[in-house]
């Protein structure tokens, strides 16, 4: 699959929910410097294991921080609140898997596209798409 942009951030799917039959969505991810996903949020039908491959991540998981370097993975159970930055100062790169695989890569389309103007993005749309495909915004 083609690399999704949503800005400087890079998702790249190995596997998804329809190649695997549902049984996980796989995807690198690369985030820049300062990089961070600014909702924090949970799931409502999968898990999510984080390995680091490249740079340090930081996640917040349940109100805990989490370091992901090269080596080092994290467990995100469904329901579990979390979010992520990267503070390191050098892009990072993590390789998630999400079990069973719901997800797929329309999510991120849809993300993509939304902040394809580099404006802000109205909270109503981003959390509307969000809900749709099972992420809660805490």
């Amino acid at each position: 699959m083609d690399i999704i942009r949503i800005g400087a951030l890079e998702i790249r799917f190995l596997h998804d929910k329809d190649s695997t039959h549902g049984g996980l969505d796989m995807f690198e991810m690369l985030v820049p410097p300062n990089g961070q996903v600014p909702i924090p949020h949970h799931h409502e039908n999968w898990d999510e294991t984080v390995y680091g491959l490249d740079g340090e991540m930081t996640w917040t998981i349940a109100g805990k921080e989490v370091i992901t370097g090269p080596g080092a993975s994290a467990f995100i159970p469904r329901g579990v609140v979390h979010q992520f930055h990267n503070r390191s100062g050098h892009s990072a790169r993590v390789l998630s898997v999400l079990t069973p695989g719901v997800l797929g890569p329309a999510y991120f389309l849809e993300i993509a596209a939304l902040l394809a103007d580099g404006q802000p993005p109205d909270p109503a749309r981003m959390g509307a798409i969000m809900r749709r495909h099972g992420l809660v915004p805490a």
